[in-house]
């Protein structure tokens, strides 16, 4: 199939390889330039983004945030500006779910298909081609793109109409803060305590407490590896939309809203390219004492 894909960071740059390996053509954009491992796996450099949709009948974005999506969409040689009727537009970022609709009209419009597919595994998913990916569409449109998704990911679910993957991330990155927070305080605890948090982790992933969060995240937070992954910028991100949201729902989302300060003090410390296991700095700042390496 003839493929585009744009934003080749992190995440992107080994989910459009995943395609090319397929043997898909693949005509690629990215603001950097698109990397020369790329090309020399038969990617197709393009310079903007209408370029892309001129020459692609579906069209992958994964960039970082709601402006982005917007810029790529309609800015200046946007995709819209190079789109036809019957192609198709999978959006992968994360980002609001109600721009998400926004969007999707717009697109809708001009007589082309609108995917919203956010993902959840980070950057070893994305290599590993095991991502979890949340889509939110009509169930034609997502038939047609299912064997796409599965040369990226595993647990692929079609959650809903368009703007449903994006509000499935949003929960999906609620769910994964807290659980970076709650591995966070109690390995802090223990290590305090006196005991070796590496052995207290090595107990817990036997019993009713093991999760991904403290397996990963917990041996990164003890070896202090606090390289992305997934950067607490993005994170931080993720939470705003979460609260953004929230308030038009007239939701409360307390526990959601502090672990966001917990993201805001780490960002004020220097860390906003820290892994987002690396929250868990804000809580050694307040108790002044780190769980490893004291």
């Amino acid at each position: 199939m003839k493929l585009g894909f744009i934003g080749l960071g992190i995440m992107g740059k080994p989910m459009a390889g995943h395609l090319l390996a397929a043997g898909h053509e693949v005509f690629a954009q990215s603001r950097s330039g698109v990397p020369a491992d790329l090309t020399s796996q038969g990617a197709k450099a393009c310079t903007t983004p209408a370029q892309v949709a001129q020459q692609a009948d579906i069209i992958f974005l994964m960039v970082p945030d709601t402006p982005h999506v917007q810029d790529v969409l309609f800015g200046e040689n946007g995709l819209a500006h190079g789109l036809s009727a019957g192609k198709t537009v999978v959006d992968m970022s994360s980002i609001s779910p109600m721009a998400t609709k926004e969007f999707a009209a717009r697109i809708q419009a001009l007589g082309c298909d609108y995917i919203d597919a956010p993902v959840s595994g980070g950057e070893v998913g994305a290599k590993a081609a095991s991502l979890t990916i949340m889509c939110g569409a009509t169930d034609a449109s997502f038939e047609k793109v299912k064997p796409l998704f599965e040369l990226m990911g595993k647990n692929i679910t079609l959650v809903g109409g368009v703007g449903d993957g994006q509000t499935c991330k949003v929960a999906n990155q609620i769910i994964v803060a807290l659980n970076i927070e709650a591995v966070g305080e109690a390995l802090l605890f223990a290590a305090k305590a006196g005991a070796d948090p590496a052995k207290v982790r090595q107990a817990l992933m036997g019993g009713f407490a093991a999760s991904r969060i403290l397996e990963v995240h917990g041996e990164r937070m003890i070896k202090r590896t606090f390289n992305p992954g997934f950067r607490i910028e993005l994170h931080q991100k993720d939470l705003n939309l979460a609260l953004e949201s929230a308030r038009a729902l007239g939701l409360s989302l307390p526990h959601t809203a502090s672990a966001l300060q917990m993201m805001n003090s780490c960002v004020a410390h220097g860390g906003a390219a820290w892994d987002h296991s690396g929250l868990v700095r804000s809580l050694e700042i307040a108790a002044n004492y780190q769980i490893a390496g004291n």
